[in-house]
C-alpha cells in the first residue's frame, strides 16, 4: 500500500522502459501547470537498478509516476469533509466529531500524487545521480493538499460549525518531496532537500495497513511518524544518508538550523536487519521546536487586527522539544505477514521558545504560540500489531490494532488526574481496522474497509459531542 507516508519504491521505479519524446513534453507541461497553480512517499535506499522490460513512463532515466485514489466514506461521528485536508475526512474521532457524514474522500488507501524521479549513471563504478519531485493533491476537489489551510478556514468557528481540520506536514507546498543526491549500491545514498524522515520510512514499512489514512491510526495521525508532531514527518533542508551492508541496514538524517517550519534542528538515526523473512528496525529522533498547529478561537481572531496578522494564514501553535525511541518488527511467513511496533515519545517545553509571528511551513504564521504547555514532560506511548494475508494472488486482507497512551503531566489541581477535565490527564486512544484490496490489474485496484476509534480520559478532553467513530470506506486506486 502507498500513501503520504508509504513507499513508492524509489529504487525500483526510477529506471523503466521508454515511451518517446512526447512523454517528457507532457511531463514538463504538467510540471509547469502544477507550479502555476501553487502546487510520500517514504524514500527507500536508492541504489542503481537495471532497466526493466515493461513499457512504463520513463525516458532517459526520468520517470513520470502518480497515484489517483478516491472513494466513498461514511463516518458515524464526524465533521463535514474538507477540500484541503489530505484525507478529506478526519477518519478518527476528533473534538468536532458531531453528526454522521457521507461523501467522497480522497487518498484513503494511498496519498494521491504526481511526480518525477530520475537516475543517471555517473561514469565508472556504480555511482548514480538521483532526484525526486513530488506533489500531493485531492482528486475529489482538484485542490493541492493543504492541511494547514483546513485549519485556517476554521479560524473563529465553534466546534459545531467546523469542517474537518487537522495539522500535517502537507501544507500546500509545490513539492512534498524535492531532493537530489547520489546513490551507490556499494556505498549507499546521500540526498539533500525536503524529504521523508527515517522514522516515516519505518512506519510505512512496519504498519500492517501500509500507513493508510482511512484504515490506520498511525497513517492518518502523523504524531508517530513525526516523532511527536506531524509537521516533522517530512523535513525541509535535510541531509539524509542510508546504506545497506548484507543483512544490516542503517541511516542518519539531519535538519539544518533555519529551515522553514522549525527554529532549530532535528536529528534521526536508524539501524536494522533482515534475515530469513524477519525484519527489525530501531529509530532515534530528536526535534527542537516542534510545532503542533491549530485553528484560532473567536477571541484570538478578534485580536488579529491589532497584531497585524491576517486570519487567512494565521494559526496557533504549541511548541515543544521532542525525543523519540522506537522499535519495529515484521515476519514474512509467505502468504501471511505479521507486524508490530512501539514508540516512546517525550515532549518537553522548548529550549528555545518561539515568538508570535513565527513563519510556519507553507507560508502560514503562528499568531499565537504556547511555549509552556508541558509543566511536566509528557510521555506518549504508541503501539500496534496486525497481519496481512494474501488469500488469493490478487486479494490482500489486513487487520490491525493501534493504541496511544499518555501519562498525566499536569501540575497543581491537574497533577495525576485520569479524567476528561484536562488534556494533561492520562488517557488512551484505541483503534481497530480491517481492509481488503483486490487488484484487477497491475495499475488498478478496488478496496474496502473500516476503522473504529475511541478516546478516553485526558485524550477525550474537550470532546463535547462523541468519543467514538467508525469510517466504512470503499474506493478505487489507479497507479502509473
Amino acid at each position: 500500500m502507498d500513501n503520504a507516508n508509504g513507499s513508492f519504491t524509489a529504487g525500483t521505479d526510477m529506471s523503466r522502459g521508454k515511451w518517446g519524446t512526447h512523454l517528457i513534453g507532457g511531463a514538463l507541461a504538467l510540471g509547469a501547470l502544477l507550479a502555476a497553480s501553487g502546487v510520500a512517499e517514504a524514500q527507500s535506499t536508492m541504489g542503481p537498478v537495471p532497466l526493466p522490460a515493461d513499457g512504463s513512463l520513463t525516458l532517459h532515466g526520468v520517470t513520470l509516476y502518480g497515484i489517483v485514489d478516491v472513494g466513498l466514506q461514511y463516518e458515524s461521528h464526524g465533521a463535514p469533509f474538507s477540500d484541503y485536508f489530505p484525507a478529506g475526512s478526519a477518519d478518527i474521532v476528533q473534538k468536532n466529531s458531531n453528526k454522521s457524514q457521507f461523501g467522497a474522500t480522497p487518498s484513503n488507501l494511498s496519498q494521491s500524487r504526481v511526480g518525477l524521479q530520475g537516475i543517471e549513471p555517473l561514469g565508472a563504478g556504480d555511482w548514480f545521480g538521483v532526484f525526486k519531485l513530488e506533489t500531493f493533491f485531492n482528486p475529489q476537489s482538484g485542490e493541492i493538499s493543504d492541511a494547514l489551510k483546513s485549519l485556517a478556514v476554521n479560524n473563529g468557528r465553534s466546534l459545531a460549525n467546523q469542517t474537518t481540520n487537522l495539522d500535517s506536514s502537507i501544507a500546500g507546498q509545490i513539492f512534498q518531496q524535492s531532493f537530489v543526491g547520489v546513490s551507490s549500491k556499494t556505498f549507499g545514498s546521500l540526498t539533500f532537500g525536503r524529504q521523508n524522515t527515517l522514522l516515516a520510512d519505518g512506519i510505512a514499512k512496519y504498519d500492517p495497513q501500509g500507513a493508510s489514512q482511512a484504515f490506520s491510526l498511525i497513517g492518518l495521525s502523523g504524531t508517530t511518524a513525526g516523532a511527536g508532531d506531524t509537521q516533522d514527518r517530512r523535513l525541509d533542508n535535510s541531509l539524509k544518508y542510508v546504506e545497506q551492508y548484507g543483512p544490516v541496514h542503517g541511516g542518519v538524517e539531519y535538519k539544518f538550523n533555519g529551515g522553514t517550519g522549525a527554529a532549530n534542528t532535528a536529528v534521526e538515526a536508524e539501524i536494522g536487519a533482515e534475515y530469513l523473512g524477519a525484519s527489525i528496525d530501531a529509530v532515534y529522533s530528536h526535534v527542537r521546536d516542534a510545532v503542533s498547529a491549530g485553528a484560532l478561537s473567536a477571541a484570538q481572531v478578534a485580536e488579529l487586527p491589532g497584531l497585524g496578522f491576517s486570519p487567512s494564514n494565521s494559526l496557533t501553535g504549541t511548541i515543544s522539544d521532542n525525543t523519540s525511541y522506537s522499535v519495529f518488527a515484521l515476519y514474512n511467513f509467505g502468504a501471511p505477514k505479521i507486524f508490530a511496533g512501539y514508540e516512546h515519545i517525550q515532549f518537553s517545553n522548548p529550549t528555545t521558545p518561539l515568538v508570535a509571528g513565527f513563519d510556519d511551513i507553507g507560508g502560514y504564521k503562528l499568531a499565537f504560540v504556547n511555549n509552556t504547555a508541558f509543566p511536566n514532560d509528557k510521555i506518549l506511548q504508541v503501539f500496534w500489531a496486525g497481519g496481512r494475508y494474501t488469500v488469493l494472488s490478487k486479494l490482500d486482507l489486513v487487520a490491525a490494532y493501534y493504541g496511544y497512551h499518555q501519562n498525566a503531566y499536569g501540575a497543581g489541581a491537574d497533577a495525576g488526574c485520569n479524567s476528561t477535565k484536562s488534556g494533561t490527564c492520562s488517557g488512551t486512544e484505541l483503534a481497530l481496522s480491517f481492509s481488503a484490496d483486490y487488484r484487477f490489474s497491475k495499475r488498478f485496484d478496488i478496496y474496502a474497509g473500516a476503522m473504529y476509534t475511541s478516546v478516553s480520559d485526558g485524550l477525550a478532553s474537550g470532546f463535547i459531542y462523541n468519543t467514538t467513530n467508525i469510517d466504512p470506506t470503499v474506493g478505487f486506486r489507479f497507479r502509473f
